[in-house]
């Protein structure tokens, strides 16, 4: 996985969870292919947070089969999911604008 910021995995996730249930390995290609390539999560990073956002109730899974037969775990956003992605995409849309304003700024 590229190097993200602490709390990034966790906002990727929820935001592309609100299209729809997705099992892991479709998720990490949904984020993938939503990011131009740019953005590669590994399965020894993502299913950690799957497990971890399970437990704090963000995310709430369940067993059915992938269109090819397969038998997945599908994880799905929880109102409590939605509100956490609602309050940490604030916080990362005020620290990017923040950051872009020192990055921009004339040299004193």
């Amino acid at each position: 996985m590229n190097d993200l910021p602490p709390g990034a995995l966790d906002l990727l996730v929820l935001q592309t969870l609100r299209a729809g249930a997705l099992h892991g390995y479709a998720l990490a290609r949904r984020i993938q292919a939503a990011s131009d390539d740019v953005l590669t999560i590994e399965e020894g990073t993502l299913y950690p947070a799957l497990h971890r956002m399970e437990r704090q109730g963000w995310l709430e899974a369940a067993w059915d089969r992938t269109d090819t037969g397969r038998r997945a775990k599908f994880y799905s956003i929880t109102r409590s999911g939605r509100a956490r992605l609602k309050k940490a995409r604030t916080v990362w849309e005020r620290t990017n604008a923040a950051i872009a304003r020192v990055l921009e700024a004339e040299p004193a």
